[in-house]
Order: structure tokens, then C-alpha cells, then sequence
């Protein structure tokens, strides 16, 4: 229904923001209002080659997403709109188009979808105060070593814990060996006693 809405022209269009709303795990909605040629270029640069950064028509871009079965993204696309589609670590795009606000006020960030859930523009800070996939991963990798390195300590120390527990047995059993062994030699004159009558 919606592609019959749109002009032969504008098709190609639609299905290429369409195919960036489907293929990308996360794309944030923008406002670009005022930011030159130049900055806008700057912008795409920081996001890296993962993340693409598409000036879109509001009409069009409402019909990609239907198409691409998000809902609702309506109330987002008022007014000069800009989305970042993000294919590689949403985090790292969040926190590029959060540094490239602070140094350049007029980008606003309007929220987005991540993984086919809306987000709203507090939530994209948020994700952006998250630290990055690799950095997650890296933290990750140090526990686990450091939880292994452990349990090779706990392991290492197993045997000469068991050595010293056999070593002590052993000395208990020598000792009460010895202690028995005493004990009846003292009782045996006692029995051989003559007995009086």
C-alpha cells in the first residue's frame, strides 16, 4: 500500500533507506538544521565506514520504515532529518554522534531504533555512556583470566595440600603405632603374673 504512494522517481530511494532500516542493527534519527556541507562531511567521517549517514526526506523515510516494520518512528521525522544507520557497534556510532553534538550544538539527536526497538533521544545518551563492544570484551577476557590463573592456583596447590595431609596421617599413624605398641608391652608382665592363691 505504501509503495503505491510513491513516484517511479522517489522507488529507488525509499528502497535504499528501506534496506538501510532492515540491514543496519541500529539508525538514529537526527536534525541537522544549520550545520554546513563541511561539518555534515566531518560527521560522516567520525562515524567511520561502518556507520552511513543518509539526509532524507521525511515522507520517504516514514514509508522505508513501515516497509522495513518499524513502527511508529513518526513523531521523529519533523523537520531537516538526517539518519545514521549503523552496522557495526551501535555504541561507538552513539557516542560519535554524541562528541560531534557537544562540539557542534546544532546536530540534535531525535532518537533511533536498535535491534527493531525505538529508542528515545535519553536512551541513545545512554548507549553512548556504555562503554564499547571491545572494551566489554577486553574486561571480559582480564576476568576470565584472572578467574582461570586462580583455579590453576587453587589446582597447583591441591597436591602439596594433599602431601602434607598424607605427611600428617602418616606421623599420627606412626605416633599411635608407637603409643599401641607401647602399651601392650606394659600390659603383657601384668598378664603373665602368676596369679596367688
Amino acid at each position: 500500500m505504501a509503495d503505491t504512494q510513491v513516484r517511479p522517481d522517489k522507488a529507488a530511494a525509499v528502497a535504499e533507506l528501506t534496506s538501510g532500516f532492515r540491514d543496519s542493527s541500529a539508525a538514529v534519527l537526527t536534525e541537522y538544521r544549520g550545520l554546513t556541507m563541511a561539518q555534515i562531511t566531518e560527521l560522516r567521517r567520525s562515524l567511520g565506514r561502518e556507520t552511513t549517514y543518509a539526509v532524507t526526506k521525511n515522507t520517504l523515510a516514514k514509508i522505508a520504515a513501515r516497509d522495513a516494520g518499524i513502527a511508529d518512528l513518526d513523531e521523529l521525522l519533523s523537520g531537516p532529518t538526517a539518519i545514521a544507520f549503523v552496522k557495526g557497534d551501535a555504541v561507538e556510532a552513539a557516542k560519535g554522534l554524541r562528541d560531534f553534538a557537544k562540539a557542534n550544538p546544532l546536530l540534535i539527536v531525535k532518537g533511533g531504533v536498535l535491534d527493531g526497538k525505538k529508542l528515545s533521544a535519553e536512551e541513545i545518551t545512554k548507549l553512548a555512556d556504555l562503554e564499547s563492544r571491545e572494551v566489554l570484551l577486553a574486561k571480559l577476557a582480564g576476568g576470565m583470566k584472572a578467574k582461570m590463573a586462580q583455579a590453576a592456583a587453587t589446582f597447583n596447590a591441591l597436591p602439596t595440600q594433599l602431601a602434607r595431609l598424607a605427611q600428617a596421617l602418616q606421623e599420627k599413624k606412626a605416633a599411635e603405632g608407637g603409643a599401641s605398641a607401647e602399651a601392650p608391652a606394659d600390659a603383657a608382665p601384668a598378664e603373665d603374673a602368676p596369679a596367688e592363691a
